[in-house]
């Protein structure tokens, strides 16, 4: 019975844990896991609540903090002109000679051909092979 009443006491620190956040219960509950699998063994019911204490003292002290750093940790987000490569463009001004302009990133982008004799004309789809300052090097899938 004893292994019974530490995987509902996990399940239910596990659920709590949804509502609070801080993972305090959840390092509580991996101790009520912890602890019933050595209940399993059919352990005394002190030495069960030790394992608990120190299962649950080392989940929180070597677990939580990794854990917290990583879900504290702000999401980068690329803003820089580098991050638009890879993008799809639609051409607005023919691209000849290695010079036109694309539309993507809601805004129009002086354009140039990866490939300096191809004429791409405007409507095309082309896609953005690199930035080279202000200008968008292009070029038109086959």
């Amino acid at each position: 019975m004893g292994p019974l009443l530490w995987f509902l006491a996990a399940a239910l620190l596990a659920l709590l844990e949804l509502t609070v956040g801080e993972l305090t219960l959840l390092m509580l509950g991996a101790g009520a896991l912890t602890t019933a699998l050595v209940a399993l063994g059919g352990v005394p019911m002190w030495a069960e609540v030790a394992v608990f204490a120190v299962s649950s003292a080392l989940f929180w002290f070597f677990l939580r903090p990794p854990l917290r750093r990583r879900m504290e940790k702000p999401l980068v987000l690329d803003d820089s002109p580098r991050a638009l490569v890879g993008s799809t463009a639609e051409v607005v001004e023919d691209i000849v000679g290695g010079e036109g302009q694309v539309r993507f990133d809601g805004s129009l982008w002086s354009a140039r051909g990866l490939d300096p004799a191809e004429t791409i004309p405007a409507g095309s789809r082309v896609t953005v092979y690199d930035i080279d300052g202000p200008v968008a090097v292009v070029w038109k899938e086959p």
